[in-house]
């Protein structure tokens, strides 16, 4: 059996090698001449999973340690036999507290409390839920918006229109596909406040990053389009600018690496359902509170910073994706 992997997935030498030859390689770097001899890929976002790339190639499994799924063309996979997996859910606790610092460092620079702030959520899934849920207990006002579960369980969902009316800070958490892309753009953008701020860690085309620097709007971004290229009219005008981390804390990468291994095992039938990489301590999810949180979130991640260095470095988008020092999950 051969497996290629993205090289960039931590935790993961070592672990497939007693059962496949693996070979690493750029999330960029795959081709079809190598992908056409393997059985199985292990991939990140970097990497397009379409017919240019898969096409006569004996892959059955691919299995993409994210939470999102758009680079990979699902209608192709199904059509002929791919199994894909994702790993969703992964990093729900790493974006809440990335959620989590942007809150507090606005709320600290701008001298308000979360009692006097409505916060709209657009998504209500793994990471809109905890969102939510942490957001209500910090004293926010929280309305949402998630049509497919509205649908299904009838939650109380606002629409994504009366949401937007109602806020004063919008963060999106949905995944990227043809209902969501751009669904934040200028028609969206004249219904909201003035002055309100659009946060988005969940796709960088779920924006429409030309409309929202016309928009009179403020932003925070950890996504954006065209990545790496980032646009520096909406970089330079960002409250806070981060480089696609959100969801980057050790025990979110632990998950979905321990996510991508389960699904090759389960298809393949190796013993490796249960493996955890054993040099990640799991975290206990806890409440925290708001004084708790603006107390100590800077301690755990620096969001200033992070944002200091992308902007007086936009090329650099990549290096610190891929070289970027994992932060601990602390609630």
């Amino acid at each position: 059996m051969k497996v290629i992997v993205d090289q960039a997935i931590p935790f993961l030498k070592g672990v497939l090698e007693p059962f496949a030859e693996v070979r690493y390689r750029p999330g960029r770097g795959f081709t079809p001449e190598e992908v056409r001899t393997a059985d199985a890929l292990v991939i990140r976002t970097r990497t397009r999973c379409d017919s240019r790339l898969l096409e006569g190639s004996r892959v059955g499994m691919i299995a993409t340690a994210t939470i999102g799924f758009d680079h990979i063309d699902l209608a192709w996979c199904a059509r002929h036999g791919i199994e894909v997996a994702t790993a969703a859910g992964c990093n729900a606790r790493g974006v809440l507290q990335w959620v989590g610092a942007v809150l507090a460092t606005l709320a600290r620079r701008e001298g308000w409390r979360p009692e006097e702030r409505t916060l709209g959520i657009v998504g209500v899934g793994h990471v809109g839920s905890l969102v939510k849920s942490y957001a209500e207990s910090w004293g926010f006002r929280v309305v949402c918006c998630d049509p497919p579960r509205e649908e299904r369980e009838r939650c109380g969902f606002l629409t994504l229109e009366e949401v937007a009316r109602q806020a004063d800070l919008l963060t999106f958490h949905t995944p990227l596909d043809a209902s969501t892309r751009h669904m934040a753009d200028a028609r969206l953008f004249r219904m909201m406040r003035p002055g309100a701020v659009v946060i988005n860690s969940s796709r960088g085309e779920v924006v429409d990053g030309e409309a929202l620097p016309k928009s009179g709007l403020r932003w925070v971004l950890d996504v954006w389009e065209h990545e790496p290229a980032l646009d520096p009219v909406l970089l330079d005008g960002a409250l806070l600018a981060t480089p696609h981390i959100a969801g980057y804390s050790m025990q979110g990468k632990a998950n979905a690496t321990t996510m991508a291994v389960a699904a090759v095992s389960r298809h393949f039938h190796l013993p490796l359902e249960g493996w955890y990489p054993p040099q990640v301590e799991r975290s206990e999810p806890r409440p925290v509170s708001w004084e708790e949180l603006c107390r100590t979130i800077p301690q755990h991640y620096d969001i200033e910073a992070e944002s200091a260095r992308l902007k007086q470095h936009p090329e650099t988008f990549e290096t610190l994706r891929d070289n970027y020092a994992y932060r601990r999950e602390y609630f």
